[in-house]
């Protein structure tokens, strides 16, 4: 099984699209070698700041305790996505355009910790074929890369400093393979309209979270949405506040969720308006096996 990597410099670096490629072995993505990690630091950039954002050791902590977090309470794999994506945001503390850099996400994923891509991504082996972790899930887009998915799904779903919506979007995989790629989710009150319908159990499977996702998208053509539910001007200030106190925070939390940006939330009235705009879509929408589990008490 790929292992904690033999070596770590002390600060995270930036591993370009082409050099990761060279590490993305049959022996890497199917979990049977370790990564060169010596020979991997060697073809790294270093970051473009130097401040304590950069430290590799919380990053790598982070990756561990949520391995243990779920092998420790019996959970899926899967269920280390609503605990690692608010506490791995607030431990990078981000702007959108450092986050947009492909090579920072594959560092983590390659330089970092390839055990947890392992880990969490490698599917069970079937007809005796060794599974294979997808390459994407090492170095692929944002919604799919293992850690680059997590990063934007709490800045996309974050409620202001609230990290709740985003255990709840990380809670429901469909949220973050389908949802999460949405242009839509950049606006706020649409991404929290749509959060609070699963939170409030009217979205519950992934067949509906796909199904309203849909409907919003497809409503989204005809419809602006920053239209009847206006989101609040956003300030650059609180988040240049909050990355300059990296310099004295505290390790993040283990137990209890972090605090994000100390922005505005979304206004709560366009939010409102939103949620109940999509229950009515939801409820005219097409979910696939719906029909025919409400037409099976006629039936018997």
């Amino acid at each position: 099984m790929t292992g904690r990597p033999s070596y770590f410099p002390e600060r995270l670096a930036v591993l370009p699209n082409a050099e990761a490629g060279d590490f993305l072995t049959e022996g890497v993505l199917t979990g049977r070698e370790d990564i060169a990690s010596i020979r991997l630091n060697q073809v790294t950039e270093p970051l473009p700041h130097d401040d304590r954002r950069g430290d590799l050791q919380p990053v790598r902590d982070l990756a561990e305790d949520a391995m243990a977090y779920c092998d420790s309470n019996g959970l899926k794999a899967t269920q280390a996505d609503a605990w690692l994506a608010p506490r791995l945001h607030a431990a990078l503390r981000l702007t959108r355009r450092e986050a947009a850099d492909p090579g920072l996400w594959n560092y983590l994923a390659l330089g970092v910790a390839p055990d947890y891509v392992i880990w969490r991504h490698q599917p069970e082996s079937k007809d005796g074929k060794v599974a294979k972790v997808a390459a994407e899930r090492f170095r692929g887009q944002y919604h799919k890369q293992v850690f680059a998915r997590l990063w934007w799904a709490a800045e996309l779903f974050r409620d202001g400093p609230n990290y709740e919506p985003v255990v709840t979007a990380c809670g429901n995989q469909d949220m973050l393979n389908t949802a999460l790629r949405m242009t839509v989710i950049n606006h706020r009150p649409t991404a929290q309209a749509i959060v609070r319908l699963v939170a409030k159990g009217v979205i519950t499977t992934g067949r509906e979270v796909n199904a309203l996702a849909g409907a919003v998208n497809a409503a989204a053509a005809t419809l602006m949405y920053d239209v009847i539910a206006p989101d609040a001007e956003r300030e650059s200030r609180p988040l240049i506040d909050w990355i300059t106190e990296a310099e004295t925070a505290r390790q993040v939390s283990r137990n209890a969720l972090p605090t994000g940006p100390d922005e505005e939330p979304a206004p709560e009235i366009s939010v409102s308006t939103l949620v109940d705009y999509f229950s009515d879509l939801f409820a005219d929408a097409p979910v696939r096996g719906r029909e025919d589990s409400e037409e099976s008490p006629e039936e018997d």
